[in-house]
């Protein structure tokens, strides 16, 4: 944290030429990536700089997805949403780490809100873009985390059920603000903690998988699987790579596609992070 320096964003032509420049050379997904996504074009001077990003890289052709990850809660703007509702190639898709939900915690991490706002931002981002993916992470074992807190935070995530959420210890880093604070909470009750938000959200994930079973949905193959020979795996727009499951196809045809191929499947099985589909067009 120490290190790092202010914002620099590119210039909104420079990353349009080069999505122009991908595409051409067959590249379907694109993703914008950064340390805080949503304060692009801040130091350009630029108002809704990510949307404005957004709604120039849609109208490249060939690019099948375009997704973005790492947003800041308090920069959602209308704009934003709208353009991700708009354009069928902006994966419909929000990475948002809102860290905990407990009104104490976020202020002692320097973060601001509580529940009662963030389940009023998840709700808006829900309503303006229909059918959207929530992923989200948290952190428990927080210095002055309470198990009162901590129930907050268990209740908040069952209540919203989000698409996918990842929870990590926090782990003491010399040099940073939160490394003098006190009361450290023990390693075996930030486990605890952890192991009991994750076997929660292994549930929602579970239901909110088997109701794709049946469904016929665009998957973009990325090749053999890691799983078998005899599959391939790809993703579905609500899937991120690498952070998020993925798509296991079981098909005669399997053979006749190629990496960067984008099908329809019939999802036939679900499990908690992957699906199973076959290849139906």
């Amino acid at each position: 944290p120490k290190i790092r320096g202010p914002f620099r964003s590119r210039s909104v032509p420079s990353l349009v030429e080069e999505a122009r420049r991908l595409a051409s050379d067959g590249v379907k997904e694109i993703i914008l990536v950064s340390q805080d996504t949503t304060s692009f074009g801040q130091d350009l001077g630029l108002t809704d700089g990510l949307a404005r990003l957004l709604e120039s890289l849609a109208k490249v052709e060939g690019l099948r997805w375009i997704r973005f990850l790492y947003i800041y809660p308090t920069m959602v703007s209308d704009r934003l949403l709208g353009a991700m509702a708009s354009h069928e190639n902006i994966c419909r898709y929000m990475d948002m780490p809102l860290q905990h939900a407990s009104a104490r915690m976020l202020k002692t991490m320097r973060r601001g809100g509580n529940r009662e706002t963030l389940t009023r931002l998840v709700e808006r981002i829900r309503s303006g873009v229909p059918g959207v993916t929530f992923r989200t992470t948290m952190i428990v074992g927080f210095p002055g985390e309470t198990e009162q807190d901590f129930q907050e935070l268990k209740c908040f995530c069952s209540e919203m059920e989000f698409d996918r959420l990842g929870v990590f210890t926090y782990s003491d880093e010399e040099n940073t603000a939160s490394y003098e604070l006190q009361p450290k909470v023990p390693a075996r009750t930030a486990e605890r903690r952890r192991r009991e938000l994750m076997e929660q959200q292994a549930r929602i994930a579970a239901r909110k998988n088997r109701r794709l079973v049946g469904k016929k949905l665009p998957v973009l193959i990325e090749g053999p699987s890691q799983e078998s020979a005899l599959l391939l795996q790809g993703r579905l727009e609500s899937q991120a790579p690498e952070i998020d499951g993925v798509c296991l196809i079981n098909d005669s045809e399997a053979g006749k596609v190629c990496p960067g191929d984008f099908r329809t499947i019939q999802i036939t099985q679900a499990f908690e992070h992957d699906l199973l589909g076959v290849i139906v067009s």
